[in-house]
């Protein structure tokens, strides 16, 4: 799997089923999304902060998002490896995807893969949180994206 890609959000699907395919058991399903974890970018510094700081995780996680061209791309920082993966698994998903493939799209995909059911309550929680925060983020986005079309509009 490739971090920032042209496939559609089905594909990307395909893929993550793809790369889960021989992870028969919980400790495999595990070593997967830590081998995940290890894929991040590179989080800068001064993307630490209180606004980037995922809400209801176990650990530390930082989301940062920015958008280019209408679509949103996500780094994320963790200070567990687990939190980490789980964290790369929703950026390989939703990186790269515009707003409304977002918020239409929850990720069942890791349902389907049995994912939050080996988590702990925390972790499932933290899972849970940073996919709302993805979702926000792209809400947030969207307003702004239908915002610029209406002032377009106005100014024509």
């Amino acid at each position: 799997m490739t971090k920032e890609t042209s496939f559609t959000l089905e594909e990307k699907c395909e893929q993550i089923k793809d790369a889960f395919a021989h992870a028969s058991n919980r400790e495999r399903i595990y070593e997967k999304i830590m081998e995940f974890g290890k894929t991040l970018s590179p989080f800068q510094k001064e993307w630490k902060n209180e606004e980037n700081l995922v809400s209801g995780c176990q650990s530390l996680l930082y989301l940062h998002t920015t958008s280019r061209l209408g679509a949103l791309y996500f780094s994320a920082s963790s200070d567990a490896l687990i939190s980490a993966g789980l964290a790369a698994l929703l950026i390989f998903l939703y990186s790269g995807e515009f707003p409304a493939n977002i918020i239409k799209n929850p990720p069942r995909i890791l349902e389907e893969l049995g994912i939050p059911a080996l988590l702990s309550p925390s972790r499932a929680n933290g899972l849970a949180s940073l996919y709302l925060k993805m979702r926000e983020e792209a809400i947030k986005e969207g307003v702004k994206q239908a915002l610029a079309g209406i002032g377009s509009q106005l100014s024509s």
